[in-house]
């Protein structure tokens, strides 16, 4: 379990700087930079716990991911220069906090007896939908509602992750497997340019 805490505290930190970097790239002034960094870490796991019921929601019994996600805005401003220069940091970010909230939503679905379909689900929440927030803050079209290879990644890591729960693998092997994957994912479709299909109707 303390594996488990100290990844979710990770994963928040990675992401809030990945809110961070985009609110600064739009100009947003200190309190927008943290409001955008506190939703992009905490919005898919505060949705995810009030579909499971869970009241209070995680952050709110446990202040550290408060004071985490100060510190990752505090790094992201410090070192805005050098993040901005680092053309695959966000990427970099994004990704690994994909991976590891992909874990944390899939394994409270699995802790919790549901469905695989479900522990899933509330995996791709996790991971996806504090960044589904965050771009409509910043008035962007959310990156799971286009072509790119996205929420795709988590649906694959949280399927390896149940797989690999059923056969009892070690955990540390399953945690790194999982986020390795969906790392490898978005990796390999972003160098590839690789897409799920697009529909449309004529207008």
């Amino acid at each position: 379990m303390q594996l488990f805490y100290l990844l979710d505290l990770l994963g928040t930190f990675v992401f809030a700087i990945s809110g961070a970097s985009i609110a600064m790239q739009k100009k947003f002034d200190p309190f927008g930079i943290f409001i955008v960094a506190f939703v992009t870490a905490l919005g898919g796991g505060t949705l995810r716990d009030i579909l499971i019921g869970r009241q209070p929601v995680s952050w709110m019994e446990n202040t550290m991911y408060v004071y985490v996600i100060i510190l990752a805005v505090l790094f992201a401003i410090i070192f805005r220069n050098k993040i901005k220069f680092l053309s695959k940091s966000l990427f970099l970010f994004d990704t690994i906090g994909l991976g590891i909230f992909t874990i944390i939503g899939t394994g409270i679905g699995i802790k919790l007896n549901f469905n695989p379909i479900i522990s899933i689900t509330l995996g791709t929440i996790s991971g996806a939908f504090g960044g589904v927030i965050r771009d409509i803050l910043c008035n962007e079209i959310p990156i799971i509602f286009r072509k790119e290879i996205y929420a795709t990644a988590c649906v694959f890591g949280a399927i390896t992750y149940i797989i690999l729960t059923k056969l009892m693998a070690p955990q540390i092997f399953s945690y790194s497997l999982t986020i390795a994957i969906v790392i490898a994912i978005r990796i390999i479709a972003v160098k590839y340019h690789l897409s799920l299909p697009t529909f449309y109707t004529k207008q």
